[in-house]
């Protein structure tokens, strides 16, 4: 009897949905008021030392070095070969902060690659 196919439950489904909710509104936060805005960019280069100042360099250095894209790709490929719910998060995520913050393609080929794993076989159970 050939195993299931890799399909979460609805409580894993839930989780996942929150996840990836989270992420995209987090992402377009750091987008929209916090990349985009005009009185944050000049009060940054100013030279104002704040957490949102901080997050605005790092994410900014994160997104331009394709970082979201790359791990999105990454997490899944690696789990459309071995089926595996961290490996769907953490692509889930990462593709959801890519799209929103400029890495559009990787990320969108990961979001394919992640719904091509729902038609992959489940390991085994050990």
């Amino acid at each position: 009897m050939p195993s299931p196919l890799f399909l979460p439950t609805a409580r894993q489904t839930n989780v996942l949905l929150t996840l990836g909710f989270l992420s995209v509104g987090y992402a377009m936060y750091l987008r929209y008021l916090v990349i985009e805005q005009s009185t944050v960019g000049l009060a940054c280069q100013a030279g104002l030392d704040t957490w949102l100042c901080m997050t605005r360099t790092v994410v900014t250095a994160l997104f331009q070095h394709w970082f979201f894209g790359t791990v999105a790709i990454v997490a899944a490929a690696l789990n459309l070969l071995r089926p595996n719910l961290a490996l769907f998060a953490i692509g889930l995520v990462s593709a959801g902060f890519g799209i929103v913050l400029y890495n559009v393609g990787l990320s969108s080929l990961a979001v394919a690659l992640l719904i091509f794993s729902f038609a992959r076989r489940a390991p085994a159970a050990a």
